[in-house]
């Protein structure tokens, strides 16, 4: 497979490159800059700006990948939010435009998206047939975000609503796992808010899973098929690193601490990855304690 990866230098986009190098792929990383350097058995590199200017050059490719966003781990000030919002809609932009220009565009489209566009779920359990119903500022980010990945012109489009990636380093796992390493570790606010996750592993595999096969298309929540609260996720960290969970932070302290971002700990969703499922993906990592064992081995 031959396919342009943009976002290909973040966390999920290093691990996926390396895995597609792996299988004998041929990726090329859509970037901003070149790096000074390269490895003869590593991507090759294009700019933003050489793939708009020869975007033919790219004619007869198999499958584009977007996961390029402004990280979403960060104080949400007005000028943040643009950022991240704009980070999102203008790369899909971006790349809906280039492809337009193309005489022969990659066919398959596998653009990064996330769970939140659900809203806040107490009991229910959400699939792809639920309703979108965005309560927060992530959700309607969501929103717009699969609104421009929709006007790619690709014969198909799959949008991968992630949640949290577990990995040993990388994302916002190691945050999560750092009061549990202090003896300080409990529940956020209630404690009831569910907390979609995946083994870094399943994302991976996802991705590629949704790029290989053809009946894969819409909607995919990448998200494992156990879906847990805060609560019985901090308690089974607690169990699997023999560390206490004890320490509840109230909601109210951490509304002060990290603002309109506290709404990532303090609100979430139970969702299940129905479409994986029913398309025959095996997960690595099924369940949370073996996939938390793992990363925290």
């Amino acid at each position: 497979m031959r396919l342009l990866l943009c976002g290909g230098t973040g966390f999920i986009g290093t691990a996926l490159t390396g895995k597609l190098l792996a299988r004998g792929d041929e990726v090329w990383i859509v970037t901003r800059r070149r790096p000074a350097g390269s490895i003869a058995a590593g991507p090759q590199y294009v700019t933003w700006e050489e793939w708009a200017a020869e975007p033919d050059r790219w004619d007869g490719f198999d499958a584009v990948v977007n996961l390029t966003g402004e990280t979403i781990n960060q104080r949400w000030t007005d000028m943040a939010k643009r950022r991240i919002v704009g980070s999102r809609v203008q790369a899909a932009d971006r790349i809906a435009e280039i492809m337009r220009r193309m005489a022969a565009p990659p066919p398959v489209v596998v653009n990064a998206s996330g769970i939140s566009l659900y809203g806040h779920s107490g009991e229910t359990v959400y699939d792809e047939t639920s309703p979108v119903q965005p309560a927060d500022f992530l959700g309607h980010t969501i929103i717009e975000w699969e609104k421009a990945a929709d006007h790619i012109p690709s014969q198909r489009l799959v949008k991968l609503r992630i949640g949290l990636v577990l990995a040993p380093r990388g994302g916002a796992f190691p945050l999560l796992r750092l009061p549990y390493r202090l003896f300080v570790g409990g529940r956020m606010g209630n404690g009831k808010q569910g907390m979609p996750w995946i083994h870094v592993k399943d994302m991976i595999g996802l991705i590629l899973f949704s790029l290989d096969n053809p009946e894969v298309s819409g909607p995919v929540n990448g998200v494992a098929p156990d879906p847990v609260t805060n609560d019985e996720f901090g308690r089974t960290l607690a169990r699997v690193t023999r560390r206490p969970h004890w320490f509840h932070v109230p909601a109210g302290l951490m509304k002060l601490a990290l603002g309109e971002m506290s709404t990532l700990v303090l609100t979430g969703q139970k969702a299940m990855p129905r479409q994986a499922l029913n398309h025959g993906y095996l997960f690595a990592f099924p369940k949370l304690e073996d996939a938390l064992r793992d990363v925290t081995r």
